[in-house]
């Protein structure tokens, strides 16, 4: 629970400029929030987390060196009472899970950071969590679903990027049919149509990342 007697301090943790000056541009219109430190990657959120110790962390998920999941967990670590908050375009339900499993407290979606930054800056500070409804609608949607080995997300990543059944099979090592046999489990369990529909809910999930 944050003192309200001084304003609350923010770190906002992006790879792009541009949201960390909107992010700034928008607290800047508020008494009681104060930006006290911007990363631009995971380590360095690490390091000026320890530097700062803001009341509110917002953090970005895709970013260099090191991810947010990853820094999460170091900052959650070091800091058990830190609040973070996962900044991030997606809405993939896996990424949601990992961010709380490695410690956050709220779920901001970029597309909704005008109309939810504040509250959920406020919120948090608060000692509250904070998570989008759809965000909450999609993990109790797929709460119970059973999840792919981890030799089917090898699979499946072969397959986002753009691989066969045998360039996939000779780069895990494995037998062609062995592949196969992956992919029907795959997709039995994506309730894919096909591997392609399978990458795309894949990704759309946070299950498997977009091949870089």
């Amino acid at each position: 629970m944050v003192d309200h007697q001084k304003p609350i301090s923010v770190l906002v943790v992006d790879d792009h400029a541009l949201i960390r000056e909107g992010i700034a541009a928008v607290v800047g219109n508020y008494e009681d929030i104060s930006l006290v430190g911007e990363a631009s990657n995971g380590l360095e959120a690490i390091r000026v987390y320890r530097a700062t110790q803001p009341d509110v962390t917002l953090m970005d998920v895709q970013m260099p060196e090191l991810n947010g999941i990853g820094a999460i967990s170091a900052i959650m670590s070091e800091f058990p009472q830190a609040c973070i908050a996962v900044l991030t375009t997606y809405r993939g339900d896996v990424r949601a899970l990992q961010a709380i499993k490695a410690g956050a407290r709220g779920y901001l979606l970029k597309s909704m950071l005008r109309r939810e930054l504040i509250d959920t800056i406020r919120a948090l500070a608060a000692g509250k969590r904070r998570f989008p409804p759809e965000i909450a609608a999609e993990l109790a949607a797929h709460i119970d679903q059973e999840g792919l080995t981890g030799r089917e997300l090898e699979v499946l990543q072969c397959v986002a990027r753009g691989f066969s059944n045998k360039e996939a099979a000779v780069a895990l090592a494995i037998g062609e049919d062995t592949v196969k046999g992956h992919l029907r489990n795959i997709m039995d369990k994506l309730g894919a149509n096909n591997r392609t529909h399978a990458v795309t809910i894949g990704i759309q999930r946070g299950i498997i990342e977009l091949p870089q």
